[in-house]
């Protein structure tokens, strides 16, 4: 049984790492030309596109791997039907359930790897790329530290502390340099909100250094006229698919302590802590469709049906995800329906066939 354990396991190892590696060229196709067309901006060139491109398919591979995994087991237990090898395996006195036992075993390897990916591989990579891309574009020196977000502004030096959804910043300071680098200005802005192509700056205190003195004064508000935009500052906002689940777990722990809403997160961190499971579940799922209504088919049916799942548990996901933001659903149960749905296909199916 440890033979047949490690051959069925093989077969569908490999159908789920082919089927990864063609779904990444595809999607990794698509993205770059989508990049292409933002060749010439800034100091963003041809060979930027295609290394930001490669720093992204880690993510893009975590968001592909359901599909791929239902696919490449589809194909891998797809051939061992079409050589009669399954029939054989039940000629033999192997149960149906043994042959379930055998596939989640391979199940589980694949699960390793797309925490490895998810957890370690994809939030490092996609920051890294998301900031160079930025950096490149806008011509500015960007750095995220442990004290906020620092950014160069011409002749200036900005800190920004806190950077909130909807183009909005809080604790903001701003050092103007003199062309012989001495400090004239220094301003802190406890909240700034980007309208009209600029930054209106709220709470202001002003110092400016003088020769032989220092002035200050207080603003209730001010036009702030920066290089800085939205788009760049968007960067260093934490997105759900770029952090691990411990990141998560902490940046949702110290959202809800500033009473920020928190249902995006919360409904990507049940996503990450199921993802496990869910590609057990694809596993799962297709060894009842290759003995039941794919037994007798070609390829090419297969695939067609197998992307036909992976499409519905993919726009599944994502509508209740949007879904539990809007309505404001349990995170939990919008981030588990889906799964839950397809492993209950998955039982049914596996009935019909016994």
């Amino acid at each position: 049984m440890k033979l047949l354990d490690r051959y069925i396991g093989t077969t569908v190892l490999v159908g789920i790492t082919l089927t990864l590696l063609i779904l990444l060229v595809l999607v990794g196709f698509v993205t770059l030309m989508d990049e292409l067309g933002d060749v010439g901006k800034g100091d963003y060139t041809t060979i930027d596109a295609f290394y930001y491109v490669l720093l992204a398919l880690p993510r893009r591979a975590y968001e592909v791997f359901p599909m791929s995994v239902l696919l490449g087991s589809l194909m891998g237990l797809g051939g061992l039907a079409n050589n009669s090898e399954l029939v054989a395996m039940r000629a033999a006195g192997v149960s149906l359930a043994r042959i379930i036992v055998s596939v989640l075993k391979a199940g589980v390897l694949a699960t390793l790897m797309v925490l490895i990916i998810g957890e370690v591989v994809a939030p490092n990579t996609e920051q890294y790329a998301e900031r160079m891309r930025a950096s490149k574009m806008s011509q500015q020196i960007t750095l995220k530290s442990k004290y906020g977000f620092w950014a160069r502004d011409g002749s200036s030096f900005v800190n920004i502390r806190q950077i909130l959804p909807g183009s909005q910043l809080k604790d903001i300071y701003i050092y103007e340099f003199s062309p012989d680098r001495k400090l004239e200005v220094s301003t802190h802005a406890g909240f700034a909100q980007y309208q009209d192509g600029s930054w209106l700056l709220r709470d202001i205190n002003q110092t400016r250094f003088l020769d032989d003195h220092v002035e200050s004064r207080t603003l209730e508000q001010a036009t702030w006229d920066s290089l800085l935009n939205p788009n760049i500052l968007n960067v260093v906002v934490v997105r759900p698919t770029m952090l691990p689940v411990w990141g998560l777990y902490q940046y949702i722990d110290f959202m809800q302590k500033n009473g920020q809403e928190v249902v995006v997160y919360e409904v990507a961190f049940w996503s990450k802590v199921i993802m496990p499971l869910v590609t057990l579940v694809m596993v799962f799922l297709a060894v009842p469709f290759v003995f039941g209504v794919l037994r007798s088919v070609g390829i090419g049916q297969r695939i067609f049906a197998g992307s036909l799942l992976g499409l519905a548990f993919f726009l599944m996901n994502k509508v209740l995800g949007h879904m539990a933001v809007v309505f404001s659903l349990n995170p939990l149960f919008a981030a588990a329906l889906p799964t839950l749905v397809f492993l209950g296909l998955g039982f049914w199916f596996v009935r019909r066939v016994h």
